[in-house]
């Protein structure tokens, strides 16, 4: 094949959501509802691990990352897809795609590694409560977090940067509601079983490794619960990380479906539909599951609202 003779893609068109055009409006009032309530819920969380004294713990302090990262992660997103049910083609300079798949990608990558530390931060309250605070400390859970920020953030910028430099063919048509690499992947000119095989790699590296740390965290913390001779105290502990287990499987049973499995022939409307969810429903869920249904963070709220200043 010859190179040459494709020109230098400089804008892509996202099609968003053809088959839905008819009923843009309503679903762009539904989804910019969603997204509004899921900014309010994590700030509220920011808000209140940030201020209220008594949720000074690693718990919280990864808490209110996480509820940062899921702002972050949800204005990579939907932002384009509310553009995409407005308009028939929603069109992306080749820079701004390429960072939006980056940014999803390096969020995407943080989002997993805090799960896994927070999933290890309950193993040490439930498995060693009296060496806890000695274990996790400032310094330890500061670290920790700074390292799951670090590390997800710098291993895309691999991938990214070998598509940016990968030729075009001459459709710049992307089968989705915002950029990301399998759908870019499809529209290139050279053979893309390297930039596939390395994205696989990368994805399973983190999904898979961090998703193997929550579940041996988690595997031993039930194992210590069910040992817990008293039904009130085995129900006081699992109250403590069942949210958390929640919104762990729904969080990496998406992703897993979409990124650690062959890339070819895939079906991209159920893609989508996966996506939406873990982009947008997901998000808006994880407030009220993870915190907002949380006693400590209940009376921490009425505490701030009410008290008298």
């Amino acid at each position: 094949m010859d190179l040459s003779n494709h020109s230098r893609v400089n804008e892509f068109i996202i099609t968003g959501f053809p088959n839905l055009q008819n009923i843009g409006v309503p679903l762009f009032v539904l989804v910019s509802i969603m997204y509004t309530l899921s900014l309010i819920g994590n700030v509220v969380i920011i808000f209140i691990t940030r201020y209220e004294a008594s949720l000074h713990t690693p718990m919280y302090f990864f808490l209110g990352n996480f509820s940062f990262l899921e702002m972050c992660f949800t204005s990579v997103t939907v932002p384009t897809m509310l553009v995409d049910l407005m308009r028939e083609k929603n069109i992306v300079s080749f820079n701004n795609c390429l960072a939006q798949v980056y940014f999803f990608h390096g969020l995407g990558g943080v989002e997993c590694l805090l799960l896994a530390a927070m999933a290890y931060d309950r193993y040490v309250a439930i498995r060693s409560p009296l060496r806890y605070n000695t274990i996790m400390s400032s310094t330890v859970y500061i670290q920790l977090a700074a390292w799951c920020w670090i590390i997800g953030l710098v291993l895309p910028l691999i991938p990214v940067i070998l598509i940016s430099q990968l030729n075009y063919c001459g459709s710049n048509v992307v089968d989705h509601f915002f950029c990301d690499i399998l759908p870019l992947l499809r529209l290139v000119c050279n053979r893309t079983q390297l930039n596939e095989m390395l994205s696989f790699f990368i994805c399973s590296f983190i999904l898979v490794g961090s998703f193997t740390i929550t579940i041996v965290s988690y595997g031993a913390i039930i194992i210590t619960v069910l040992g817990i001779p008293s039904s009130a105290g085995r129900k006081k502990a699992f109250s403590t990380f069942a949210s958390h287990l929640t919104v762990v499987g729904i969080f990496y049973g998406t992703m897993m479906f979409i990124y650690v499995r062959p890339t070819r022939n895939l079906s991209f409307n159920m893609d989508q539909l996966v996506a939406v969810f873990y982009c947008l429903v997901t998000p808006v869920l994880n407030p009220i599951i993870y915190s907002l249904r949380n006693n400590e963070v209940k009376t921490a709220l009425k505490k701030v609202l009410f008290t008298k200043r």
